[in-house]
């Protein structure tokens, strides 16, 4: 990030602009996140703009306050988001990439979305056009669908928690009060509270009921509401108050707002707004198929039921105004002055023509619901197989239209949506559509074979694969390093499947054995098969040691070592041959000196020399001087002596006769 770059982005709850921080403030969370700048800050946590050293990108990093760390509900919320949030990899979910806890406070580390929230959209830009608000709204559905199936309700969805990429694409955030579907008595709130925000609350969260995924939905109606109104449905002056009206009032149709808005985005809306959980959608994946209905610009099941509801209330009214009508205007006709007849006449024929025309038109309605609906129910067929549910429509008289998905939730060749729903009345030839399963959505895997375990577990995490570690010891590869892994780098596997990596202990460790007096042949062999290099062989001489056998190695035997480690071997070339030095004409004295020096016994003997010749010098050794032998041999060395006596005398090593 450069200097003086001035970055405004969403985090939220709130939005914060300022300035990055100076290389003397930045601080670093986990030895890894390299904060640069406050982005937002919400009700419990403020959210940064930093930078992964380890893989070089940004990141947002969301950290709890202070004042809420030291507070045991509040850390156990912000875990949860993080648990909660981590385990849904989806494309229109905000990925968590890791958390942890740092100078008594936590961190969440998050997908940085380098764009706006959709409330900053609407309060900048008013309504949404209704087709993007409704493609929006597929996007949020399928997201609170994905977390739904991982058994996992939002309970906050509102404009802040969406946010948009510059692409345009929606992204869900902050699972902070997510709540898993197993534990619905599972509370982080005192008793009788409710936690989110009032203005996005459905009923039930708004009287402290347990919620479940159609809870999400009306909250997801609410943010729909105001995509193409620009406002809320209810407001009032304290949460208390709109809580109330979300449970007692029934909101003004979004067409009331918007005179032009579209029918199907009326009915899709209304019908997400409804009080009772029942008459909502039945699930995250069945708005988006009526979604799908008006994009497509077909009519949408919503729009069915609004109209079969009018039609039923229509034709009701029709029949109870004809019976209570015609008494009234039949003694209104008896009771009337004769100057009046005239005009009371035209009046009661008036009215008496107005009732059955309703008649006639909510009849007729009642007939055209019929007439839409058929007399023919279309069978439940999710789950079925296709060739089953095939067989099932065609003895019906009806018709499939096959599409076929991938979906890693239902088996291969099984039905995993059925449009319309069943239950619904058709005529004969009316047309199912029907979405077969392909199975699990299939993704390359990565090459994470050299990577730290860290880093392969992000990289696989990142593409939807779950992650199983095996440590093994490997003598070519550092310690944390990835040595293999199972099914290979660029396969195509089921997204969620599992990838095995093998993570490298290192070496590990062995104790050198002891060689000494071995065949080289013999010691290499011993070595290999303990897990070492062999070094070597240096030769060197011994006198103890015969040839060509090990003398010793290096390290020693005995020490312990890294396995893989090099172990040089030494070899014994027999005793030492060293050259005999030339001690002619020494005195006795220096002579013996000079061989003792070379490693060599020394023996002394004497011989008479001539009168007139030098005597206590070396006249004659054996072996002579230049000659090669064993070290530690006896050189004979004969001095020159006076007279007519010969001796001899020993010098070893360490003595000697003069």
């Amino acid at each position: 990030m450069g200097a003086g770059r001035r970055v405004c982005s969403s985090g939220g709850a709130a939005i914060y602009c300022g300035d990055p921080m100076s290389e003397q403030e930045l601080r670093v969370l986990g030895d890894r996140y390299e904060i640069h700048q406050r982005l937002a800050r919400g009700g419990m946590a403020q959210v940064y703009l930093a930078r992964d050293r380890s893989l070089d990108r940004p990141v947002a990093i969301k950290e709890l306050v202070p004042e809420f760390a030291t507070d045991p509900s509040f850390v156990e919320r912000f875990r949860r988001e993080a648990q909660a949030a981590a385990n849904l990899a989806h494309p229109n979910i905000v990925g968590v990439y890791d958390w942890g806890t740092q100078d008594g406070t936590y961190f969440i580390v998050m997908e940085y979305i380098d764009g706006p929230s959709l409330s900053q959209v609407i309060r900048r830009d008013g309504p949404l056009h209704p087709r993007r608000a409704m493609e929006l709204a597929s996007e949020v559905a399928g997201a609170l669908g994905f977390a739904h199936s991982r058994g996992v309700v939002h309970r906050d969805v509102k404009p802040g928690n969406v946010l948009l990429t510059g692409s345009g694409q929606s992204k869900v955030t902050d699972f902070g009060i997510a709540r898993a579907l197993s534990s619905p008595d599972e509370d982080l709130t005192q008793a009788g509270s409710v936690m989110g925000t009032a203005t996005y609350f459905s009923p039930e969260q708004a009287q402290g009921q347990p919620v479940d995924p159609r809870s999400d939905l009306y909250s997801l109606g609410v943010v729909l509401y105001e995509m193409v109104t620009g406002r809320a449905p209810f407001t009032g002056d304290s949460p208390l108050a709109i809580a109330y009206k979300h449970v007692q009032d029934q909101p003004a149709p979004p067409s009331s707002i918007i005179p032009d808005l579209p029918v199907g985005v009326d009915a899709i809306v209304m019908k997400l707004l409804s009080k009772r959980p029942d008459d909502r959608y039945a699930s995250a994946e069945d708005l988006r198929a009526d979604i799908r209905r008006f994009l497509a610009g077909e009519p949408t099941n919503a729009e069915r039921a609004m109209l079969g509801a009018a039609a039923m209330a229509g034709a009701g009214t029709g029949v109870m105004a004809a019976t209570a009508l015609q008494p009234a205007a039949t003694q209104a006709v008896a009771a009337v002055e004769p100057d009046q007849e005239e005009h009371k006449s035209r009046t009661g024929w008036f009215l008496a023509a107005m009732v059955v025309l309703l008649a006639l038109v909510a009849g007729g309605l009642f007939w055209w619901a019929n007439g839409l609906n058929g007399n023919i129910e279309v069978p439940p067929l999710v789950g079925e197989t296709r060739e089953e549910a095939e067989r099932q429509l065609s003895e019906r008289g009806l018709v499939a239209e096959i599409t076929e998905e991938p979906n890693d939730e239902v088996d291969v060749g099984r039905v995993a949506a059925q449009d319309p729903e069943a239950g619904a009345m058709l005529s004969e030839g009316d047309a199912v559509k029907l979405t077969v399963s392909t199975g699990a959505e299939s993704k390359e895997v990565p090459d994470v074979v050299g990577s730290t375990e860290d880093e392969a577990r992000f990289i696989l995490v990142a593409n939807d694969f779950e992650v199983t570690v095996e440590s093994v010891q490997d003598s070519d590869a550092e310690s944390g390093t990835v040595v293999s892994q199972s099914p290979a780098a660029g396969t195509e596997q089921p997204i969620g499947s599992t990838v095995r990596i093998q993570v490298s202990l290192g070496p590990g460790e062995e104790v050198v054995p002891d060689v000494t007096g071995q065949s080289l042949a013999s010691a290499q062999e011993e070595l290999q098969a303990a897990g070492f290099r062999i070094g070597g062989p240096q030769e060197e001489s011994s006198d103890s040691v015969p040839a060509g056998q090990v003398t010793r190695t290096d390290p020693v035997a005995g020490t312990t070592v890294e396995r893989n480690a090099t172990v040089t071997v030494y070899v014994s070339s027999g005793v030492e041959r060293v050259e005999v030095p030339d001690v002619l004409n020494q005195s006795e004295q220096n002579a013996s000196a000079t061989l003792r020096g070379r490693g060599f016994d020394v023996k002394v003997v004497t011989a008479t020399v001539s009168p007139g010749d030098p005597t206590g010098r070396v006249i004659d050794q054996d072996p002579s001087g230049g000659q090669t032998a064993n070290k530690g041999s006896t050189v004979e060395i004969t001095v020159g002596v006076a007279g007519t006596t010969t001796s001899t005398s020993t010098s070893t090593s360490t003595t000697s006769t003069p």
